[in-house]
């Protein structure tokens, strides 16, 4: 590798002036107290001791100690540290003690970064085999159960038949939503932007959802009526999948005989916000910061008693960035939660 070295003179400038002051100042005194004082004598040997100090000293610089700091250099280049190598050689102190710093703090930042991603990834791959492995096990324990004889029997055929096709559509839409995920994490969102009615977006919803909504009596409801449609500017199959993933939540965490209400707001003139609330259980506050986790849960029991991938917040979060908005969630314990996230309005 070729070596780029930068000269600097200020230490030999600094310490041929004190030297020569030095000099200067004794030669004055012995010439003096001789009585023997020359003033051309003493600037020739001012200017000579100085030149002789400055090369002198700056050549000590340049053999002695740069050898050493080419030795850090060479030293943190065996970390492939690109930025640092590509900086020419000083051996001013003050700018190398700066440079070695940033270096290590760089460095100490990227080791910190690297070991909070091999804790994110070994959690994600033990969730991931949580996830998958419920299902698999159920429809292994029901084929298992069949060939062992139950097929004889029409009844607990169909019966066991109906419970692993449940199992392989759970299994489905893991895999569905990890590809999903998947995607918008390496910002392969690839937005269809288009016009269209949110209210009318979000009555196709509440039909979607609607009976399963009504095994727990919960009511899907508008906070007012919406007589006129409210335009906005999104990908509108993507902001139904969002609104979808809110409600179901909703109606997953809600209690029996609730309410998930929706409400259409504007912020500012070009903006408007969408709240989704309900009655349910709420959310304990040292939850609210990881609730957009991949395969985080609250209530990890009821919610895998309750179906769906884990993914869905993750999903919505990543959803509502890729269109450069915002999401929101307010919770108290016992009471009820709001979601909310903007959108762009079209007038």
């Amino acid at each position: 590798m070729a070596i780029s070295f930068k000269k600097t003179y200020k230490f030999a400038v600094k310490s041929a002036f004190y030297i020569t002051f030095f000099s200067m100042v004794f030669l004055t005194l012995l010439l003096y107290y001789f009585n023997q004082v020359n003033y051309v004598l003493i600037t020739v040997f001012t200017i000579s001791i100085y030149l002789f100090s400055f090369f002198v000293v700056q050549y000590r610089v340049e053999r002695f100690i740069y050898r050493r700091v080419k030795k850090i250099y060479d030293d943190v280049s065996l970390l492939d540290s690109t930025t640092f190598r590509s900086q020419p050689i000083t051996t001013d102190m003050a700018t190398l003690t700066k440079e070695v710093k940033k270096f290590a703090t760089d460095k100490k930042l990227e080791i910190e970064t690297l070991k909070v991603r091999e804790e994110y990834r070994r959690e994600f791959l033990g969730n991931v085999s949580h996830e998958l492995k419920t299902p698999l096990f159920t429809v292994q324990g029901y084929i298992s159960t069949l060939l062992d004889g139950a097929a004889n029997d029409k009844v607990l055929r169909k019966k066991y038949l109906e419970r692993a096709e449940k199992g392989v559509e759970r299994l489905i839409y893991i895999v569905k939503d990890l590809d999903m995920i998947t995607k918008l994490e390496t910002g392969d969102l690839n937005l269809d932007y288009s016009i269209f009615d949110i209210v009318e977006t979000i009555k196709n919803v509440f039909d979607l959802l609607e009976m399963r909504a009504s095994k727990k009596k919960i009511t899907l409801t508008f906070d007012t009526n919406y007589s006129k449609p409210i335009y906005v500017r999104a990908d509108q199959e993507k902001i139904q999948q969002v609104v979808t993933n809110l409600v179901m939540n909703s109606i997953k965490y809600g209690k029996e005989g609730g309410t998930t209400e929706v409400s259409i707001e504007n912020l500012i003139n070009n903006k408007v916000i969408i709240r989704i609330t309900d009655n349910g259980e709420g959310i304990q506050k040292q939850h609210i910061p990881r609730l957009f986790e991949r395969f985080y849960r609250v209530d990890k029991s009821g919610a895998r008693s309750e179906g769906g991938s884990g993914l869905g917040l993750a999903i919505v979060k990543h959803i509502i960035e890729g269109h450069n908005e915002k999401i929101y969630v307010e919770s108290q314990f016992g009471v009820g939660s709001e979601f909310s996230f903007t959108l762009e309005k079209q007038k």
